[in-house]
């Protein structure tokens, strides 16, 4: 197993069973522990079903291991969209994470490439939204662009809409 899937998956299972954050072995992470980085982790059943996914787009914690381990635990407890996971279900849970660089502005949506790249939108009413790259069924930039803004709420008719793009590393 990846070691940052391997983190991901400490970190869910030691909060769910005893609601403890673990502290990542110094040795086993030290390049995680130096260096800084976005993180979306994602928890999926099984079967595929979405269980949970939360993250960052600009790094928030000291290091990566840190933003794996924060994120791991907030997509088990603390996206909206899903049951709290329970101890029952984490024979059966999978993890991805992905580890973004830094989304750059664009001005069209023709050049993006929903397998290749990421988007996040920002608006003048300070909403926002993020799609990961490669997802399921997104195949053009205006499918991801328009899936962007029902995920966020966002009417790009009545708001002003900034479109950045990012690239992202996952590992299962």
């Amino acid at each position: 197993m990846n070691r940052y899937v391997e983190l991901a998956k400490s970190a869910v299972e030691k909060f769910i069973k005893d609601k403890i954050v673990i502290k990542p072995d110094k040795e086993r992470y030290k390049d995680l522990l130096t260096e800084r980085g976005a993180v979306f982790v994602s928890i999926l059943s099984k079967e595929g079903h979405l269980r949970g996914c939360i993250g960052t787009y600009l790094p928030a914690k000291e290091n990566i291991a840190e933003e794996i381990i924060d994120n791991a635990i907030s997509a088990a407890t603390r996206d909206g969209r899903f049951p709290e996971i329970k101890k029952s279900d984490l024979p059966n849970l999978k993890y991805s994470v992905y580890i973004l660089e830094k989304p750059q502005l664009i001005k069209e949506i023709s050049n993006l490439d929903p397998k290749r790249y990421g988007i996040l939108l920002k608006t003048d009413l300070k909403k926002s939204s993020l799609l990961l790259p490669d997802l399921p069924g997104i195949d053009s930039p205006e499918e991801q662009f328009s899936i962007a803004c029902q995920k966020g709420g966002i009417d790009p008719n009545l708001e002003k809409v900034d479109i950045y793009f990012f690239k992202a590393k996952r590992y299962d």
